[in-house]
């Protein structure tokens, strides 16, 4: 997983993203599995986050395909918090600065 994380590839990274997310949602002990492996997940993720369309006003047809890679990082990151446990927050937050809690 990381070395796909790794290529820079959106094309690549997107169905990474994707099982990743099923993963995760399959059986909550796979969240919190990972947490400890987020030191090497989450760096990638945090270059890629603010890669989003810019379409203006136009119609984003790719949406329903779920190919933009910073809303799937931005997906993936909640649920990794909504199903990593209690310190799932604090170690995305420690990766990815900017990141801010999906929860209450």
């Amino acid at each position: 997983m990381k070395t796909a994380l790794n290529t820079r590839e959106p094309r690549i990274i997107c169905p990474t993203l994707k099982i990743l997310q099923q993963m995760i949602l399959l059986s909550p002990m796979i969240g919190q599995a990972l947490v400890p492996y987020y030191r090497q997940l989450l760096p990638m993720f945090n270059l890629f986050r603010g890669m989003n369309s810019n379409i203006g006003d136009a119609i984003d047809y790719n949406q329903r395909s779920r190919i933009n890679v910073g809303e799937l990082i931005m997906e993936t990151l909640e649920v990794m918090e909504q199903f990593g446990g209690p310190d799932a927050f604090i170690n995305i937050k420690y990766m990815i600065p900017t990141y801010e809690s999906c929860g209450p």
